[in-house]
C-alpha cells in the first residue's frame, strides 16, 4: 500500500490526536508498529512536528472514526485529484520533433556559457551526439549561419534543475583535479664519475 507524504510526521500526529492502535497507525504509515510505539514513548523524533493527513487530504476524518471504532479496519490513503510528480527513468531522452531542430542552437549556448561540461554531460543533457557537438564547436555544422545561442531551458530541452545539476557535477570534477597535487618529475640520476688517480706529491 502507498505510504503518505512524511510517514514519521503523519504517525506522530496520529499518535496524539487519535486513540487508533499502533499497528493501525504502522499500517497505514508503512512503520513498524515498535517504532510507532517509540514515537508514542517519546524515545524517537521528538522534536519532529507532526503532519495532518486529514488537512492535505491523505485520509477523511470517517475513516480515521470507522478505525477507532474497529481495530481491525485499515485506514487507506485517500484517494487525491492533485497530479503527482513524474520521475524521469536514466536512459536516452526523447525530444518531440518539433524540438529537434532547436539542439545545435542549444549546444551553442551551452559551449559559450558552461565550457566546462563534457561532450558526455551534454549529449546526455539535450539528447544529442558527440559528432553534432563538435560540428558546432568547430563551425562545421550544415546550418551554421543560422545558429543562435538559446539556453535549452528556456527551449524545454532540459530543466532548469537538470542543467544546474550538471554544471554542479562538471565544477566539482575540475576542483577535484586542481586539487590532486602535482608531482615532480623524476629527476636523471648523475652518472657516477670515475675514482680519481691516486696522487704521489
Amino acid at each position: 500500500m502507498a505510504a503518505p507524504l512524511m510517514p514519521k510526521a503523519t504517525a506522530i500526529w496520529l499518535v496524539d490526536n487519535t486513540t487508533l492502535s499502533f499497528q493501525q497507525i504502522a499500517d497505514f504509515c508503512g512503520l513498524h508498529a515498535l517504532e510507532v510505539q517509540a514515537i508514542a514513548d517519546g524515545e524517537v523524533m521528538g522534536g519532529m512536528a507532526g503532519n495532518d493527513p486529514v488537512a492535505n487530504g491523505q485520509l477523511t476524518r470517517e475513516d480515521i472514526a470507522k478505525a477507532e471504532a474497529d481495530t481491525d479496519h485499515r485506514m487507506k490513503l485517500a484517494e487525491s485529484d492533485i497530479p503527482q510528480p513524474v520521475y524521469r527513468h536514466k536512459g536516452p531522452r526523447y525530444t518531440p520533433v518539433s524540438k529537434r531542430q532547436d539542439k545545435p542552437d542549444a549546444i551553442a549556448w551551452i559551449l559559450r556559457h558552461h565550457p566546462e561540461l563534457s561532450d558526455a554531460q551534454l549529449g546526455r543533457l539535450i539528447g544529442t551526439t558527440k559528432p553534432t557537438i563538435n560540428s558546432v564547436r568547430d563551425r562545421s555544422h550544415w546550418n551554421v549561419t543560422n545558429l543562435r545561442p538559446r539556453s535549452p531551458v528556456e527551449l524545454g530541452l532540459c530543466s532548469h534543475m537538470d542543467l544546474t545539476e550538471e554544471v554542479e557535477k562538471a565544477r566539482k570534477t575540475r576542483r577535484g583535479a586542481q586539487a590532486v597535487p602535482m608531482t615532480a618529475p623524476d629527476m636523471p640520476e648523475e652518472p657516477e664519475l670515475p675514482p680519481e688517480p691516486p696522487r704521489y706529491d
